[in-house]
């Protein structure tokens, strides 16, 4: 369905120009008005910012973050909104909910990229499982960008577009009474309920679809405007002592039959079926389905320590609860292709796929926890991850918006397994390198699209930064590795030197290794690469091994944490030593003690080469070197 903009504003309890202000530093205001009812102007009030950019992300969540420092590292100027104060969106300390995504499946599939990079750091930087540490992370790696300028605590409000070009946004900083203008060449919607593509004017979806319109098994005979509900989390732990618990008056009642579809296990992190609101409009009820939520949660510890049916909680108390409801569905922004239910069954490898899923077809039912004699959700699981094409991450209606997250162009079917986080972030990446590649082509991502050639160029950029792409291999006629050759001090069978140029950097469930391992028992053991004349090499590139048949991710249940490697991970390679020569000269050497990321460049001044060295000395916790894939440029 199309959008009102100016019904969307008055919704928000904004009309079109309630906080439009000249383009001007804002003048302060005059302690002596005159007219005591003489209407204030919000410019004699806000300080007014104009900044322009190539790329303006509307939302901090897990796409956003990884949006907007995609296009960053691509070289882009980037200028990156979020309503609330830390990154991450229900992922972050606010919400506290697991990154989940393909590693669902139980096969080899986690998402690696810039995910990858931030989970790695946080398992190793946070051994005390502080949610915040987090938080950290990611605030660390946009902070440290010089491309990105970020927006904390700034609302989108209003958008000015010609034709069907997004020319700017307006955004507020309540904390610093600011008003931003921000004019960019493109805009992402990464906000989750779709918020600038509606201010925009762009179509977009909502509510769940008949099986007449997508022909999907899993949809209604009639079409509904009912989305998947909110929910928010608690956390618990234990004393020495009991520790009694008063419910407040406004905390609902439950008994033991309330539960016969949502198990009470343990409770030191509960629950994601603390859910409501799907029955109500998402967006806009959302005050009252925070209040509901409340009195749902301080219910459900009420019962838990009350009821008498669980004695052992005696000695536990909550610790944190949450303020801010986790959202899974509300708009939809309509792309140049409609992802359905089909497609994720199918596993139809599209030509313009651009990231996978894995997780399952996970569709809540809506009523949530105002019916407990229905089971809170319908999962069906997946054989294997499904790919996700580019047509679906930009506007069918706007030329220069994008997006990722939650509000993707897909059926309501088809969401219940994008919606994750793990799948949002590779999503955000994906569009972040995109927009970054279409303004160095001087394309649109349409355009983009239907260009082979260029599409499979922007495709290899993915791949070389570590975006896992569903049967595609290093073909990118710029890495010199994949004309050199292979040797090792020793190899193990299976495990050949020669792999780490076979154009596969993981495994992909076919049957071969696609890496190279040596045993470490004995000593250092080395890689390298040769070519018959010297190369002209600034860059050299390794992805380790990092365990993705597990997975990896902050929770605050003791069983999700317990089945998981902390800390770095044991297959890694922790220490070792570059060396590139140029004959039997030494040109350039680069020492690691202590590397616990899978994706690693190492850059220098270019330099002739005709060898290349890898000197492996430890693994974390591994008695092999494990080496996927080495890559060298100019």
């Amino acid at each position: 369905m199309k959008n009102n903009r100016r019904e969307f504003l008055r919704a928000l309890g904004l009309s079109s120009g309630a906080l439009l202000v000249d383009p001007v530093m804002a003048k302060s205001l005059s302690m002596n008005r005159g007219n005591a009812s003489e209407t204030v102007n919000p410019e004699d009030v806000f300080a007014v910012r104009n900044l322009e950019t190539d790329y303006l992300v509307a939302g901090g969540g897990m796409a956003g973050f990884c949006s907007a420092l995609a296009a960053a590292r691509n070289g882009l100027k980037v200028v990156l909104i979020q309503n609330r104060s830390r990154l991450g969106g229900n992922a972050s300390s606010e919400i506290r909910m697991h990154i989940c995504g393909a590693s669902a499946l139980g096969q080899v599939w986690r998402e690696t990229g810039l995910l990858e990079e931030v989970m790695l750091t946080e398992s190793y930087s946070n051994p005390q499982l502080c949610w915040e540490m987090l938080d950290y992370v990611m605030y660390d790696k946009v902070l440290s960008n010089p491309n990105i300028t970020l927006l904390f605590d700034t609302m989108l409000y209003d958008v000015s577009t010609t034709g069907s070009k997004i020319d700017e946004i307006q955004a507020y900083c309540s904390q610093t009474e600011e008003i931003y203008k921000v004019k960019a060449r493109y805009f992402a919607d990464c906000t989750g309920d779709g918020t600038l593509a509606a201010l925009a004017g762009a179509e977009f979806m909502r509510g769940r679809e008949s099986k007449a319109q997508f022909n999907e098994p899993l949809g209604l005979d009639v079409p509904d405007d009912i989305t998947m509900g909110n929910s928010l989390l608690f956390q618990s732990r234990e004393h020495d002592r009991p520790m009694p618990f008063e419910a407040p008056s406004w905390a609902r009642k439950y008994e033991f039959s309330d539960f016969k579809h949502r198990r009470i296990r343990s409770w030191e992190y509960g629950y994601w079926w603390i859910e409501l609101g799907g029955l109500e409009n998402i967006v806009q009820d959302g005050q009252k389905i925070r209040h509901d939520l409340m009195a749902v949660v301080f219910g459900v510890w009420d019962y838990i320590k009350n009821s008498g049916n669980h004695p052992e909680s005696a000695n536990w108390a909550l610790s944190w609860f949450g303020a801010i409801p986790g959202k899974r569905e509300s708009r939809r922004i309509t792309g140049d292709y409609i992802l359905t239910q089909n497609d994720i069954l199918k596993q139809e490898n599209f030509e313009d796929r651009v990231a996978y899923g894995g997780w399952p077809l996970d569709d809540h039912l809506p009523a949530g926890m105002d019916d407990t004699s229905l089971s809170p959700f319908r999962s069906i699981a997946l054989k294997g991850p499904y790919s996700i094409p580019l047509r679906c991450l930009y506007s069918k209606t706007h030329e220069n918006l994008v997006m990722a997250g939650r509000n993707i162009s897909v059926t309501h079917v088809a969401l219940s397994t994008t919606r994750v986080m793990a799948t949002c972030s590779t999503l955000g990446q994906a569009i972040g390198t995109a927009v970054a590649y279409c303004l160095q082509e001087g394309l649109t991502p349409r355009e983009l699209v239907k260009n082979t050639a260029k599409l499979k160029a922007y495709q290899q950029l993915l791949l070389r930064q570590d975006q896992a792409l569903l049967n595609i291999k290093n073909e990118d006629k710029l890495d010199l590795a994949r004309n050199a050759k292979v040797s090792a001090s020793s190899e193990i069978a299976g495990y050949e030197a020669a792999k780490v140029i076979d154009g596969y950097n993981r495994d992909v469930q076919d049957g071969d290794s696609h890496q190279w391992r040596a045993n470490l028992s004995s000593g250092e053991q080395y890689l390298e690469l040769t070519w018959g004349s010297p190369q002209r090499i600034g860059s050299v590139e390794f992805t380790f091994d990092s365990g993705l048949n597990r997975h990896l991710r902050l929770s605050g249940e003791a069983s999700v944490i317990k089945n998981q490697e902390r800390g770095p991970q044991p297959e890694t390679l922790k220490s070792y030593r570059v060396e590139l020569y140029n004959g039997s000269t030494l040109v350039e050497k680069n020492e690691v003690d202590n590397n616990y990321l899978r994706k690693v460049v190492h850059t220098f001044d270019p330099v002739k080469v005709t060898r290349v060295r890898l000197i492996a000395k430890e693994a974390h916790r591994d008695e092999n070197a494990r080496v996927f894939e080495i890559r060298c440029y100019a």
